[in-house]
Parts: structure tokens; sequence; C-alpha cells
């Protein structure tokens, strides 16, 4: 591990140290205050769970959790404990969250704070990385807040109890290197499941009838739809054969046409509220391509160098004084018109988004991205990107709404039967919130009608259709419905996301949606199979309620634990004793002899899928990569014997390489007849 630059060398009259957890934010923080002040980063956690046991008191009941200092920290614990004896105050200023406060607990702990004779210790919290901020919570200290450790504890002891004790049975009944989670399973299940759907769906015919209408003597066509049948609105799937329409395209070519009404209104769109953690990676995803863990890293590098509050957020609300610099900025660059009367304020869903907690938005609202970009022009261009995507919400919410004038029309069709077709219009007259905030808007300008006007057939277009099943998630879609079933929390999804994929349950197809790989199948299946608790939506959104009680100091954590465990251990159990190991009704025999013993070779399942292995293991341990129609892209050119097929990197980029490796090397970012690389999943 890089160690840090001390800053005591510098500070030798220090009597204050401060304890962050990030090199970067030790500068920024630094920055902002005296020779009196030490600032040091601890590098994040500096106690943890033995990596090499359980580590939890399940024998005894108590659940405690034993923290062991790893090895990797203990130079940097070494070195923070030796200045701190040096000086009369400590203050812990770690992230304002539940992870941030064990943090600083952890510290205490690790750093004996809470020994005779240690200097004061002290905790203080901020939104935002200023100076004006800093100061301010220098001079309103707390205490740590038990409440926020003991829920932070809860959820690492039951991650820890769940990730240590099933992922075992899953190397026994299945094969080594899988794992399973809390909320890692429950979001695989979302996936396979969503496949599940789309592999059941049965696409249904339809078809949607139009009709291209102009005034009689003059005036532009418009484009009108069926709209009702007589008195009955026509469904999306109401007419589904050609049969029937044709019947109607046949009818409408014999009707006379006549205006029935024509309504006029103005429609106001709202600007969203600024960005909470989940709103802003679904955001990223859909308008910047960023993965959640991108986004994630991203925005602690803006917020740890002053440039936007707080990234973990749940709340939409706003500071006075920004909303004052807002309105500020809004009158200089697009004048009053552009003014709100006053401010806009927003409410949030979660019930623990405190007041005192801010929305993500920029520091320095005045501050917009074309100037971030020219004074800090050493930032690469995401970053540069994601700022101002920050930036533009957050202005974009005190704008004005935008306001639209729309127009219905509705046209009879008498004939035969009695038709009546409709055409909407929508114009945009004041942009308000859209001149920062871009949005694909359609806009279609009817011509002036009255009612009763006649009008004039010019074309009639039919058009089959079928439904098509439900879309595999994307980044955005899943951390939505993640955040909408209450799994997990939003600081949670970008790593929950990385784990799946890094595990090789999930992968992302062509379109940059994932789809789960077969040993995600095999594994979600049998967890929901045996532990469908485990896997289960609704249980895991109530443990997460049942975490927010221990925060509010309304459950005490053991309790909680105990509750979980001693049911699950039992089942665990069970399971070891009924389940069969699955895999041994898996291998098929090929026609392909061992190069290495002449045995068959067999196809075998393992955590990184299916692969050719010698039936002779393990005397003969010879194995290789298996080629299908799905994963072979042609014979390779370089050697002439092997075939190109898609391989992935350990971070499960996507690439394309001989199936003789090692014996041939050739390897390629571009999937063979495409001229761009294959880079959708690089982080």
């Amino acid at each position: 591990m890089p160690r840090a630059k001390t800053t005591t060398k510098k500070k030798a009259s220090a009597k204050t140290l401060v304890i962050v957890e990030s090199p970067t934010k030790a500068k920024t923080i630094g920055k902002f205050l005296g020779s009196k002040y030490a600032v040091e980063s601890s590098y994040g956690h500096i106690r943890d769970l033995p990596k090499s046991k359980l580590g939890i008191d399940v024998e005894e009941g108590t659940y405690e959790p034993q923290y062991v200092i790893p090895t990797k920290v203990r130079k940097k614990v070494t070195a923070l404990k030796k200045v701190a004896k040096n000086m009369e105050t400590v203050i812990l200023a770690t992230d304002e969250d539940r992870e941030g406060e064990a943090i600083a607990w952890h510290l205490v702990h690790a750093l004996e704070l809470d020994a005779d004779g240690a200097p004061e210790t002290k905790r203080i919290v901020f939104h935002e990385i200023t100076k004006g901020a800093i100061a301010e919570a220098i001079e309103n200290p707390r205490e740590i807040d038990a409440r926020l450790v003991d829920a932070q504890q809860a959820r690492r002891v039951l991650d820890r109890l769940v990730g240590y004790k099933l992922s075992p049975f899953l190397w026994k009944k299945m094969f080594r290197g899988l794992s399973a989670g809390r909320v890692q399973s429950v979001a695989l299940r979302l996936i396979v499941d969503r496949e599940d759907e789309r592999n059941a769906f049965k696409p249904q015919e339809y078809w949607s009838i139009n009709a291209l209408l102009q005034k009689q003597g003059d005036g532009d066509a418009f484009l009108t739809s069926l709209y009702k049948i007589g008195d009955t609105r026509v469904g999306k799937l109401d007419i589904n054969t050609k049969k029937s329409s044709e019947k109607i395209k046949k009818d409408l070519g014999k009707a006379s046409y006549s205006v029935l009404s024509v309504k006029k209104t103005q429609r106001r769109r709202n600007p969203l509220p600024p960005f909470t953690t989940s709103t802003l990676q679904q955001e990223a995803s859909k308008r910047l391509g960023m993965s959640a863990r991108q986004t994630m890293q991203i925005a602690q590098g803006l917020y740890e160098k002053g440039h936007i509050t707080y990234m973990r957020t749940d709340s939409v609300n706003l500071s006075q004084e920004s909303l004052v610099s807002a309105r500020e900025w809004i009158i200089s660059s697009f004048g009053g018109e552009y003014v709100l009367e006053a401010p806009r304020v927003f409410r949030g869903k979660s019930r623990l988004a405190q007041e005192a907690h801010e929305a993500i938005r920029p520091t320095t609202p005045t501050f917009a991205p074309k100037e971030f970009g020219g004074e800090l022009g050493k930032l690469d261009s995401r970053t540069v990107k994601l700022y101002g995507l920050i930036w533009r919400r957050f202005i974009a919410s005190q704008l004005p709404p935008a306001v639209f004038d729309a127009t219905s029309i509705e046209v009879s069709a008498s004939g035969t039967d009695s038709y009546i077709l409709r055409a909407n219009g929508t114009i945009l007259r004041f942009d308000g919130f859209l001149k920062v905030w871009e949005s694909k808007i359609s806009e279609n300008e009817l011509p002036e009608l009255s009612k009763d006007d006649s009008l004039e057939l010019q074309k009639i277009e039919t058009e089959q259709h079928f439904t098509e099943p439900p879309p595999r998630y994307n980044e955005a879609s899943l951390v939505k419905t993640l955040e909408e079933n209450g799994i997990g929390r939003p600081s949670t999804y970008a790593p929950t996301i990385s784990v799946i994929q890094g595990r090789n349950y999930i992968e992302k197809d062509e379109s940059r949606r994932f789809c789960p790989t077969e040993v995600g199948t095999l594994v979600s299946n049998l967890l929901k199979e045996h532990f469908p608790k485990i896997v289960d939506t609704g249980f895991t959104a109530e443990m997460e309620e049942d975490l927010d009680e221990i925060a509010e100091g309304k459950r005490e954590w053991h309790e909680l634990i105990k509750v979980f465990y001693v049911p699950f251990e039992k089942q665990l159990e069970q399971k070891y004793e009924e389940v069969k190991k699955i895999t041994k009704d898996m291998e098929e025999e090929t026609d392909e002899k061992c190069e290495k013993c002449e045995k068959p070779m067999v196809i075998k399942m393992g955590r990184f899928g299916k692969f050719l292995a010698c039936s002779g293991f393990p005397d003969c341990k010879n194995a290789k990569k298996l080629v299908t129609e799905e994963n072979s892209f042609g014979d390779c050119l370089d050697c002439e014997e092997g075939k190109v097929i898609s391989c992935r990197t350990k971070n499960r980029r996507l690439f394309y390489g001989c199936s003789k490796y090692p014996d041939c090397k050739y390897a390629t970012w571009k999937k063979p007849g495409s001229e761009k690389d294959e880079d959708e999943d690089s982080e």
C-alpha cells in the first residue's frame, strides 16, 4: 500500500490531528486549515472481520464480531498512533453515513483513543468539503453515533453470516469458486427471473391503423390514428389479425371525414429533483453510458476535491445558501423570466433522508461546466461530464416549468361503421428548465382546424406489430428496481453489480444489458429452490427496514442477528443432507480425445461456464475452452488450427482469442467482422 505523505513535519506546531478516509480528502481539507492542524488519512477501514475464519461468535450466541487489523494497514495504524500520541485533540472527520461513522468508531479502538491519557477525541461531519463547511463542523463537534455504528455492524455481520455459510454450500453441491450474498443473490435472481420471463414469452400480433388527412381545399396534411370504433376505445391488442385490419381499412377508404372536436390546452412540465445516489447512477448510465461503479468512483473524486456535496445520500433537500447562489447565477445568465418567485423545495420518500443532509449538488453553483473544464483542464473528460450532469440537474431544479401548447383533434369517419380517429400535437412555447436540462421533445404542430371542418383522405396505412418480451435490465433499470424493492441501499448498488459480474453470474449483451450466464442461472435456481427467503425481495427489503430501525435506535442489533441466524443455521444443516451434488449429472461425453492421454474429453461445468476436460481426471488434468457455435467466430489466421472465440479478462472485459491458447497467443479487442472494440464491459 502506498504510504500517505505525513503533514506533521511541515506543521511542527500542530496540536490537533484531523483523520479522514482518503489522501485526496486529506489534501483538500488541509488547504482550509492552519498550522495548528495536521491532516492524515486512514486509507479507508482499519479494522475488519478476519479473512481466515467466520469471526463472529455464533457458538455462544452473542454474535459479537471479532475485529482484526488487516496486515496491509498495520503500518498505517502504527503511524497514526504515533502522531496522535503527541496531539492535544484528535478530530475524526470521516464521512457522515453509517460506514463513515463505523470507521470513526474503529479508529477510536485501533488508536486507543479511549484509553487513559489519550488526547481529547471529537467527531465532526459535513456534507461538502469547503472552507465554510469545515469551519462550521469544527465549531460544532458531536459524539460518535452508536446507533449508526450498530446498524453498520449488523449489516456487516449479516452479510458475513450469509456469505461465509452459504458459499461453501455452493462449493460442495456445485463447484468451488462460487459465492452467495444477502444482497447480491437477490439482484442475481431479478436478472435470472427476467430472463425466464423472456424465454417464456409468446408474442401477440396486433395492427395499427393510421390515416393521413387534409382540410378540403387547402391546408397541411396531418396524421391520425384509429381511436374508437363506435363508442368503444380501441385497445393496443384489439385489432389482432390482418383480416380485421383490412376490413377497417376498406371501411375508412369509403368514409367521409369531418372534425368532431378541437381541444387546446397548455401543459407545464416541471423539473426533476436534484440527484440522490440512486438517481445519479441511473441518469449517468442512460446519458453517459457509465456503470454504477464508474459513477461512484468519479463522484467520490469530485466530492473529495471539494466540487460536489456528499455523493451517498437519499435526500433531495437543498441548503438555503445553494438556492441563493443558484438564483444569482440564473438572473445573471438568463434574466428575470427564468427566476422563480420562491425556491422550489423537494421532499424525499426515504424516512431516513434527514433534512440536515443534502442532495448531490455542486458546492459552488455559479461554477458552470464550461468554467469547470477550463479551470481544471487536468481532469479527464468523464469527470467533467459527470460534474456537468450534476450541475445541470441542480440548476434545472430551480428553473421554471417548460410550457407546451397541446392540441387534440378528433375526427369522425362516417360510413358503414362509425369510426373516430385522433391526432395529438405539441409545441414548446417556453423552454424553462429545458434551457439547461437536455431532453428529447417530440414537437408536432397540427393545422388550424375548427369543428365540422370537412377533411379529405390522402392515404391509409396499416402496419403489423408483435408484442415484445420485457427488456433485460441495464445499469439504470436494475438500480431503479433495486431501489423500488428496497434491496440494499444506494451505496451498495455499484459493488453489488460489480460482484455478480466478477463472479461470472451475469454479463452484458450487445445492447449493454444484463443477461445471466449458465452458471448464474444454476446458482440462482439452486438458492431459489432451497433458500427461498435469502433471495426473496420482500424478505430482503424487510431486513433493510430492520437495519434502519437500528439506526434510529428502535431495535437492538444482536437480537436482529439472532432472529435471522438461528433458523438459517438449522435450514443449512438440513439442506446439506437433502441436496445432492448437481454437477454429477451434467458431464457430457464428446468424440474428442485428450491429446495427452487419449481418453475421451467430457464437457464439465465450472464457475466460468462449460469447458472441456479429460475424463481421466485427476490422473490427467488436461482442460481447455469449449468451442461452440455461440462463442466461435471462425478460424484463427495466426495458427490456422484453432478457432477465434469470445473470452473474458479477469475484470470481465470481453475480448477475442484463439482456442489453442497458450500455444497460440492471438487476441484482439475487436469483434470479428466489427470495426470497433468490444469494450462495453470495461470499467
